[in-house]
């Protein structure tokens, strides 16, 4: 008798048994939650038009839909061993080609970040670099991890990731203007390549924080003194880019321009006091305030929910933080424990940069407030990650990995 084989599974309607029920909950209280305020923030961007409120709802539900099945697809069938097969290269050849791309498409605020897909009544826009995040994770994962034998030297075992992120970094960068995105990729990065204990790495990782701690020391001086103001004056940058850090120096430097958005952010953290206005009842929303249901989403969520509501917010996201973090210290699996933290890093430099960004403590970078912000790559992305996170948690608690 031969034995048929058995057909591969696409549609899963529940996650496999060992997933993480605390990550889970979390994610459903933030995709509900997070559409609930793009419908509130959205009412002030067009007001009176009720079409263009129902279309980027009924658009938010689409990608929270589509995020939520690529995640529990992931969290059934993702396997280590998918990341280092044949399969995975066109992958990452994919999000280079996407990367690219980009640049056949009209910018937004100098940035060539997105790809835009004409719909009747309204576009559907792919930001590639989100997604680059993800496999940027994926890579150190599958290259740096679990690995025993020695190596020639650095450069044997090390050029296949290091080649694909600085082509990550020198597209988004070059290419594309995306300075955020292009940070986000290197701090999350790194941090990936401080987990492994390969003997060969000890050299890097030791470069790698010193890199680390004197980015963020010219960060500190580039904003917090005179001599960083020129510097920050005289670098290759944008002017919308420069504009940022100034603002982000001085918020009163540019009040009715470059500042404009920063101030009107400020002024709804102090309109909303502890407990708010009420949903649906922000005022700023309802003046030319720009961007308020993506980058400064926060903004309007405090107005309407209060500092209570932005408390209740960020303990959501830390129970996802503190349950990742949790089997990272259990787990013995350098890929598993590379996928856990980078996951973990992904959301926090997110929240970093999000939350600095609207209340000024840092330059305003584009980042997104994740499942919070409108936006379908962002949301996606980040949901694919959980799942190949419950994957490895997964595999764990069923005993496939130690």
């Amino acid at each position: 008798m031969t034995k048929t084989k058995k057909k591969k599974k696409w549609i899963y309607t529940k996650m496999p048994k060992g997933y993480d029920k605390l990550i889970h909950l979390a994610v459903i209280i933030l995709m509900v939650f997070g559409t609930i305020m793009i419908a509130s923030a959205s009412m002030g961007l067009k007001t009176g038009d009720n079409r263009y409120l129902i279309i980027t709802v009924v658009k938010q539900i689409v990608y929270v839909t589509f995020g939520y099945a690529l995640m529990l697809m992931a969290a059934n069938r993702f396997k280590f061993d998918s990341i280092r097969g044949s399969n995975f290269p066109p992958y990452v050849i994919a999000v280079v080609g996407a990367l690219i791309a980009c640049r056949a498409f009209k910018p937004v605020n100098g940035s060539y970040g997105w790809i835009r897909i004409p719909f009747p009544g309204t576009q559907v826009t792919i930001q590639p670099s989100e997604f680059a995040k993800v496999v940027a994770i994926l890579i150190v994962a599958a290259y740096c991890g679990d690995f025993k034998r020695s190596f020639k030297g650095f450069w044997e075992m090390m050029k296949v990731p290091i080649l694909f992120l600085c082509l990550f970094l020198g597209i988004i960068l070059v290419v594309q203007h995306d300075l955020g995105s292009a940070v986000v990729i290197f701090l999350v990065t790194c941090v990936c390549y401080l987990i492994p204990e390969h003997p060969q790495l000890k050299t890097f990782q030791t470069g790698l924080k010193i890199v680390f701690w004197c980015f963020v020391g010219f960060v500190i001086f580039l904003l917090a003194t005179d001599t960083g103001l020129k510097i920050i004056q005289a670098l290759p940058l944008e002017n919308y880019q420069i504009n940022r850090f100034l603002s982000a120096i001085d918020p009163t430097i540019d009040k009715y321009n470059s500042s404009y958005q920063l101030l009107k952010g400020l002024t709804s953290f102090a309109s909303g006091g502890w407990f708010g206005r009420g949903f649906g009842n922000s005022v700023l929303k309802y003046s030319d305030f720009p961007e308020t249901n993506t980058d400064y989403i926060l903004a309007i969520l405090v107005e309407e929910f209060g500092y209570v509501g932005f408390l209740l917010l960020m303990s959501v996201y830390c129970l996802i933080l503190a349950r990742l973090f949790y089997y990272t210290l259990k787990l013995r699996s350098e890929k598993g424990r590379i996928i856990l933290t980078g996951t973990a890093m992904y959301l926090l430099v997110h929240l970093f940069f999000n939350i600095g960004g609207v209340t000024g403590l840092i330059p305003l970078t584009g980042v997104p407030l994740l499942m919070i912000s409108a936006g379908g790559s962002s949301t996606v992305a980040f949901m694919l990650a959980i799942g190949i996170s419950q994957a490895v948690i997964r595999m764990y608690n069923r005993k496939e990995i130690a």
